[in-house]
């Protein structure tokens, strides 16, 4: 019996305690006569939260807020608007049990209520509840309300309906958060990488900015650009790039070219945001100058980017004519001079009703990746990716899907030229500041399983643990891409040279890109998609011009190539071999492919009226002597009668067969037998 009757206090004692817990208190005098000190203390934190909360200074309010609830767990009011205020910060998933906890103390603390559960469970993931809220807060509306409200009230549901397909298949991805060498406790975003993944700059809102002002809403600092190396897979401290690149004001990164010489930057200053560039000269950046009116507007752009050979540019804007709702992202080509052609609306498979931003097109030429609010996002701004066709036409953008992608802000992805590692900045859990910049490591397709064989069977007797077994191999998606990089020397001294690069389509007699090397290194970098066969020429005052070849078929996957480059003097007895020029096997007939290389070398005889050069072919030494003589010769002839049909004067040409004499590689393999099939040309006299 005493026992009956001890159990049933400790539930009434439990029963008191849960339902006190449950009643709203409010801030006082009578329901803290015990403590007036503390109350004093937290109903003064109370009212410069409200003044704070109502100023829309939501961070601060936070601070003192927590001081408050810290006195009064339970007061309705305040927990609601501590989850508000959270839903404005980094933190917003700790929105969720202040606003569950104002709802039990008291139902209709605010009209907004449900909506803001709605938000809170939707950035939760947790997709169902905030359905359900979502549709209680839209049946609470008035006819008037429901006209202003409804539509973004049935934007969230759908988003939420999104996440829940999405979340079904995950995406094979590792995703790391980049650590505290790189991200801070303020606002660290906006990636942008050069294509081998050495350099990346970025935007962050941390301490000791240039401008040194601190927002008091936000309680960030300006805007700064800061660049970081990749040595070996670690990334160095950051470093703030400061004068040129910073000023007093807002400053942050847009996109960079694929070599890492031209930085598209955002400045702040003026027509509510303008976009600008700044090239590389040896290890010092050009002060930053607006693009112009075709591309800047009176309104705000906020991203953009190079194509694959810097000849468009991409961009993003808020311009309220020409556009399908928000921001959206346009183009413009570059023409004669440099000069930027008119803005073109990129189209509707694209842009959407609502915003668009963080537009990036990859070196590949072809693939475009960007963020929007609209298409199938689970909220917020979701990445998207969207490739380009032989017709120019852009594919119907896909999600990159869970969790790459949360229901809060996903922006400013970049992907290595590889294509194995993106870049982007995410306001999830478990970040350092508000933005944080994140790394993915795509896995590729999911391993394929095998049924088990006999060997298996016989171990999964002595160990039965699984049905099957798991390739050891995951193939991961191929880019189409090579990058080729290295660096222009003088033959002799081994200097860097400044030079200028040019890329030729061979098939179409085409140049795809004009490049120059770095001014004081020397150093380059070009990226060339795959499916041409691509001429590659390195130019340089008082130097003969250097010719490569990559004939890179469609199918080739990435690959990186490692070519210092040496140049030499024009002067006597110097050699070059002109490795742009093609005949049939085993015939003296020109091919088209190689009329650009031949074209470059009929300039230089014109560009030096006194220089007069020996056409040299050469074969290897498969086949007999008479043979390799005669093609040889005949091969170095065409070369010569072509030069004479563009106007070069044959008294400046003279033409010899060497056979297999002079070979420059091995004849034992393919590939040597291949370098010693060449033709060159030689200086008799300048």
């Amino acid at each position: 019996m005493r026992k009956i009757v001890t159990l049933i206090s400790i539930l009434f004692i439990f029963t008191s305690i849960n339902l006190f817990a449950q009643k709203n208190v409010e801030f006082t005098k009578d329901n803290f006569k015990s403590n007036k000190e503390g109350f004093k203390r937290a109903y003064n934190n109370l009212k410069e939260g409200n003044k704070f909360f109502e100023d829309g200074k939501y961070l601060l309010a936070l601070e003192v807020y927590l001081k408050a609830n810290h006195f009064n767990l339970n007061n309705a009011s305040l927990n609601y608007r501590i989850g508000v205020s959270y839903l404005q910060s980094v933190q917003k998933t700790k929105s969720l049990k202040f606003l569950k906890k104002a709802y039990t103390l008291k139902r209709n603390v605010d009209p907004e209520i449900d909506l803001m559960l709605g938000r809170s469970y939707h950035l939760n993931s947790q997709f169902d509840k905030a359905i359900e809220e979502y549709k209680t807060y839209r049946n609470s509306l008035s006819f008037n309300d429901l006209q202003k409200k409804g539509i973004i009230i049935d934007k969230y549901v759908e988003e939420c309906n999104n996440g829940n397909d999405l979340i079904k298949t995950p995406v094979r991805a590792f995703i790391d958060n980049f650590g505290k060498i790189v991200n801070s406790p303020y606002s660290d975003h906006s990636p942008v990488i050069s294509a081998d993944e050495e350099t990346m700059f970025f935007t962050s809102t941390r301490e000791n900015s240039v401008g040194g002002k601190k927002d008091v809403y936000n309680q960030e600092y300006d805007e700064d650009i800061y660049v970081t190396r990749n040595h070996n897979g670690k990334w160095s401290n950051p470093h703030n790039m400061r004068d040129p690149l910073n000023t007093s004001k807002d400053d942050a990164t847009v996109g960079l070219s694929s070599d890492g010489q031209q930085l598209l930057t955002f400045n702040g200053r003026k027509n509510g945001g303008d976009i600008q560039i700044s090239y590389l000269s040896g290890v010092t950046w050009s002060s930053p100058k607006s693009f112009s009116k075709a591309i800047n507007t009176p309104y705000h752009e906020s991203s953009a980017c190079f194509s694959s050979d810097a000849s468009i540019i991409y961009f993003v804007c808020d311009k309220p004519n020409d556009n399908y709702g928000g921001s959206d992202i346009f183009y413009s080509k570059k023409g004669r001079n440099d000069k930027w052609g008119d803005a073109i609306n990129i189209g509707p498979v694209i842009n959407t009703k609502y915003d668009e931003d963080g537009v990036y097109m990859h070196p590949d030429g072809r693939t475009m990746y960007f963020s929007s609010k609209g298409h199938n996002s689970m909220g917020g701004f979701d990445i998207f990716k969207t490739t380009m066709d032989d017709k120019g036409k852009w594919s119907e953008p896909v999600n990159l899907g869970y969790p790459i992608n949360t229901p809060d802000n996903d922006l400013c992805f970049v992907l290595s030229g590889s294509g194995k590692h993106g870049y982007y900045s995410s306001e999830r859990d478990g970040g350092f500041g508000r933005s944080d910049i994140y790394m993915v490591t795509f896995l590729g397709p999911e391993k394929p399983l095998v049924q088990s064989n006999e060997d298996n069977l016989i171990a999964s007797i002595a160990n039965p643990i699984t049905e099957t077994v798991v390739e050891a191999t995951v193939e991961i998606k191929k880019i189409r891409l090579t990058i080729v990089k290295g660096t222009v020397k003088d033959a002799i001294s081994l200097n860097p040279v400044s030079a200028q690069i040019e890329i030729v389509d061979n098939d179409k007699n085409e140049v795809v890109l004009n490049y120059s090397t770095n001014s004081e290194s020397g150093k380059y970098l070009v990226s060339l998609p795959s499916g041409k066969n691509y001429g590659m020429t390195v130019k340089a005052t008082d130097y003969l011009f250097h010719s490569e070849n990559f004939n890179i078929p469609q199918a080739t996957a990435y690959m990186e190539i490692d070519k210092d480059i040496l140049l030499n003097n024009i002067k006597k007895d110097a050699k070059i071999i002109l490795k742009n020029v093609f005949f049939d096997a085993g015939k003296a007939i020109l091919r088209p492919t190689s009329y650009a290389e031949l074209g470059r070398l009929t300039k230089l005889l014109n560009e030096i009226p006194t220089l007069r050069i020996e056409i040299s072919g050469h074969t290897d030494n498969t086949g007999s002597l008479q043979t390799n003589k005669k093609l040889s010769e005949s091969r170095a002839k065409s070369v010569v009668e072509f030069i004479v049909s563009e106007g070069v004067d044959k008294s400046r040409l003279e033409y010899k067969g060497y056979a297999y004499f002079q070979p420059i590689s091995t004849n034992d393999t393919k590939e040597g037998r291949q370098q010693n099939r060449r033709v060159e040309f030689k200086i008799l006299s300048k």
